[in-house]
């Protein structure tokens, strides 16, 4: 009998058979690929935080302690590659004459390294021009002092006669911030920025001028040990962070607190960790609906033969098998339908893998692949199980054979609809999202320095509540529509279906439960593509306006402190081929009260051509209202949302700030009156600062001096721009560009997992829009296509015939477009304020992919109408084949 009823299955309902598998391949293949993705990305997580540190550890010598002993120490401890001993001083200012002029700069730090020092930690130290070996000076010291390779400047001793170095040559420290950090020392409270007067000395040039100083004045010449670790680290940032912690306290103690470690690995990998537990919780926002609307769309598929399986179980029950038998049976079909599925399912994730991300397991390890690919074929298995065998061992259970039989029966309202369950879920997804979006919710909550991390799980509440109850309403009001609205609905069909529309309405609300099941699933389809590519639109666009915040423009020329640069060079760049407009930026300090704060002089009738200014960026007005203020009042400022606060400030109110003149270099009081409110700015810090108008701030501070120069290329040439600009300015000031900038803030590791991600998640979303209209339309009327041949064979004409086969396909297109457009802006909108913490700086609104979600709907409505046509279309072909159906 099994046998018999395998070959049945293959011949008589191969349709049902194989759709059936394909939605199990659907979901089979979204877990698999998803699944790999992951594990891969976690994979690399630790590796690519920890590559971009220069010294993986400093230790800081204590005072008075053997710095041999702790060299020795930290050599003997586990994972430690390289340590060599580094030590500092601090001078009292460096005097240089080139040019026959002489300059003098304030208080500096000088490091005496060993010679294999730039060979040990490559990316802390990077030649400018001439040789490394030697004495060497930092590129803003360089630019302070105006001297070059083959230059004699004095080093300052404090106490002592300078000593003289000749320079060998410029170099940039690209981690000055962690190089002259305060080890040991919280980090609120270390140095607000690096000196910028800085020489690098060999240790034995460094020994003969400062070893005197050090036993008169140990307090200025410290020493550290700088290691370069083993990055054999677990793969996870959480666990790799708990290592590197541990590792560190035991050096700790194993040195008795001589040696105190300025863990570097240990800082990123403890920012890694809160991007990688995002990257989850990403996977799970973004990826948990499309498995889940996988089971369904095959749920759904499964019970479009619902009724003619419970015929056959039926009739086979009246000839006398036993519900054990036709149990097994169903348990055969299930089980058939899932290796299939799960069989192709495993296929379409190594070509995707292939395809998309050049390897068939993701990039993840053998193990890790076939791990997840078992788990996605069980998951296959078990979601076979439950869509065909629960379903069928209910029936069995609780119908007998004369009901099984019966053609006509009365469909009643679901007990969920009764009890209001979808408007209760709704009501409590929306109760959760005001909870989890209330100023300062963190959804990810990593302590620094504390080894644990958080997560408020329960935050998923809200979007998973406000998907499952925005399908029950989608139901709700589609069955709604199709029994109380049969009139408007013939009215609709009239200019398709002419007289029949009244009919064909009719037949609709009969069917009216198959119908609205498959107008959900559509509209949970195209919520779910909604709802990931609006997602992903809006992180592409903070962090595009990100990068531009950061950058200031497509390029950006950065002048050495204390340069003596004027707006007159504006007109050199903007001469250069590719430029499109420029503006000058005048960056100063200025005191407020007792808080100090950036202050930037722009000129506002150049600012808007050469950087982007977007309205969220000020408060209460628009970019452009804003700068016509500032135009209006010369002596107007900016300030920050918070500055407002602290210091309860009304638009108008006087504010005497203390700016430094530079001819007598004292402090002096600078009025200016508060005319708006400025959040986010170019190459502004992200915590409070000023914006005022150039002429004035040079006016009042006796220089005219730029900071920056704001450069726009169009978007286009924007290297080679940047190339021609550091040209003309050497080694003076730095050149950075948009595009540098963009490939640094866009690669943290949660950009990196949500690219990937929304790969993988866009491309299934089309195929589960395709497959929900088409397979489940397609075997609805195939179910049905009786009735259609019935038809036929009482003259129908094929006019009339297709009638039957157009009202459904429309209702469900309209219908799940509608539902699917709403509930996708609505998950959307949840989804940006619940993970508010992925975005930098937070969206003001969402961005909507048109394009994609066009080519959603367009997909839709093609599988939807193609399946309709086909089944039509085979109905009238074979209608005396159908009518012998039973």
């Amino acid at each position: 009998m099994t046998l018999l009823w395998v070959y049945g299955l293959i011949t008589r309902r191969t349709g049902r058979l194989v759709a059936t598998a394909l939605g199990i391949a659907i979901a089979v293949a979204l877990l698999a690929s998803l699944g790999s993705f992951l594990s891969a990305s976690k994979a690399t997580m630790t590796q690519r935080s920890v590559a971009g540190v220069a010294v993986d550890w400093q230790v800081q010598v204590q005072p008075n302690r053997n710095a041999s002993a702790v060299l020795r120490a930290v050599r003997q401890e586990p994972g430690t590659l390289k340590a060599l001993p580094v030590r500092f001083s601090d001078s009292t200012g460096l005097r240089a004459t080139a040019g026959g002029t002489t300059q003098t700069t304030g208080p500096g730090k000088v490091l005496g390294l060993p010679s294999t020092y730039i060979h040990v930690f490559p990316q802390a130290v990077r030649l400018l021009t001439g040789k490394l070996g030697g004495v060497l000076v930092a590129q803003q010291t360089a630019a302070n002092l105006h001297v070059g390779p083959g230059d004699t400047i004095r080093v300052g001793r404090a106490g002592m006669t300078p000593f003289p170095v000749t320079v060998s040559g410029v170099v940039e420290l690209p981690q000055a911030d962690s190089l002259f950090q305060q080890v040991g020392v919280p980090t609120q409270s270390q140095p607000v920025a690096p000196p910028d007067n800085v020489v690098l000395m060999p240790v034995p040039a460094f020994a003969q001028a400062f070893d005197p100083l050090a036993r008169s004045r140990p307090d200025l010449v410290t020493a550290q040990i700088h290691v370069r670790r083993s990055h054999d680290l677990p793969n996870d940032p959480a666990a790799a962070y708990v290592a590197e912690t541990q590792a560190a306290n035991h050096l700790e103690v194993v040195t008795s607190g001589a040696g105190i470690v300025g863990d570097n690995v240990g800082a990123v990998l403890g920012s890694a960790r809160e991007d990688a537990l995002y990257a989850q919780i990403l996977f799970l926002f973004l990826g948990a609906p499309g498995a889940l609307l996988a089971a369904a769309l095959t749920a759904a598929v499964a019970g479009a033969g619902l009724a003619r399986r419970r015929k056959e179980q039926a009739l086979m029950r009246a000839r006398g098998s036993s519900q054990r038998q036709l149990l097994r049976l169903v348990m055969v079909e299930a089980t058939i339908v899932g290796v299939i599925g799960g069989a192709l399912g495993l296929l379409a994730a190594v070509i995707i893998g292939r395809a998309v991300f050049g390897s068939a397991s993701f990039g993840t390890t053998g193990s890790t692949s076939v791990f997840w690919a078992t788990l996605s074929f069980v998951t296959g298995l078990v979601v076979a199980g439950a869509i065909i065998v629960l379903p069928a061992h209910r029936e069995l259970r609780e119908s007998t054979a004369r009901a099984g039989l019966a053609t006509v029966g009365r469909q009643g309202r679901p007990r969920w609809m009764r009890y209001g369950l979808d408007i209760w879920l709704l009501a409590g997804s929306l109760t959760v999202f005001w909870l989890t979006s209330r100023n300062k919710y963190t959804l990810v909550l990593a302590p620094e320095g504390v080894p644990t991390i958080s997560v408020s799980y329960w935050a998923f509440l809200g979007p998973v509540l406000g998907w499952i109850g925005a399908g029950l309403l989608s139901w709700r009001l589609a069955d709604l529509a199709l029994d109380r609205g049969r009139p408007l609905i013939a009215a609709a069909l009239r200019p398709a279906v002419g007289n029949l529309s009244a009919t064909v309405s009719a037949t609709m609300s009969r069917q009216r439960r198959t119908i609205a099941r498959s107008a959900v699933l559509v509209g949970l389809a195209i919520s779910f593509a909604a709802t990931t590519a609006t997602f992903n639109a809006t992180y592409q666009r903070q962090a595009e306006a990100d990068a531009q915040l950061t950058n200031g423009a497509d390029v950006t020329v950065t002048e050495s402190p204390g340069s003596t640069v004027t707006a007159g060079m504006a007109s050199t760049f903007a001469r250069v081929p590719g430029v499109v407009a420029v503006s000058p930026v005048l960056h100063r300090f200025a005191y407020l009260g007792a808080d100090l704060q950036d202050i930037y002089g722009i000129q506002t009738s150049t600012i808007a051509a050469a950087t982007t200014l977007q309205d969220p960026y000020f408060q209460g007005s628009t970019a452009q209202q804003v700068l016509a203020r500032l135009k209006a009042r010369p002596d107007g400022v900016l300030v920050s949302a918070e500055t407002v606060n602290d210091f309860q400030l009304v638009r108008g109110d006087l504010l005497r700030l203390r700016l430094q003149d530079s001819r007598t270099h004292a402090y002096t009081y600078v009025p200016f009156h508060y005319v708006g409110i400025v959040n986010e700015f170019p190459t502004a810090p992200k915590d409070s600062f000023l914006v005022a108008n150039a002429s004035y701030v040079a006016a009042r501070t006796g220089s005219n001096a730029v900071g920056s120069f704001l450069v726009d290329t169009g978007g286009t040439n924007i290297g080679s721009v940047a190339q021609r600009l550091g040209q003309i300015v050497g080694t003076s000031a730095q050149v950075t560009d948009l595009n540098t900038t963009r490939g640094l803030v866009g690669s943290s590791l949660t950009a990196v997992d949500l690219s990937g991600l929304t790969k993988l998640e866009l491309g299934f979303a089309l195929v589960i829009i395709a497959a929900a209209g088409g397979l489940v339309i397609g075997l609805g009327l195939t179910e049905r296509r009786r009735s259609i041949a019935i038809a036929a064979a009482l003259g129908g004409t094929r006019r009339q015939l297709r009638a039957f086969s157009v009202g459904e396909p429309a209702f469900v297109i309209v219908a799940g477009l509608a539902a699917g457009s709403l509930s996708g802006w609505g998950l959307s909108e949840m989804y940006v304020k619940v993970l508010t913490g992925v975005f930098d700086p937070p969206p003001t609104s969402l961005a909507v992919p048109w394009a994609y979600l066009l080519l959603a709907a367009a997909a839709s409505a093609a599988a939807v109408g193609g399946a309709a046509w086909f089944v039509a279309r085979q109905a009238e072909l074979n209608a005396r084949s159908h009518l012998r159906e039973p």
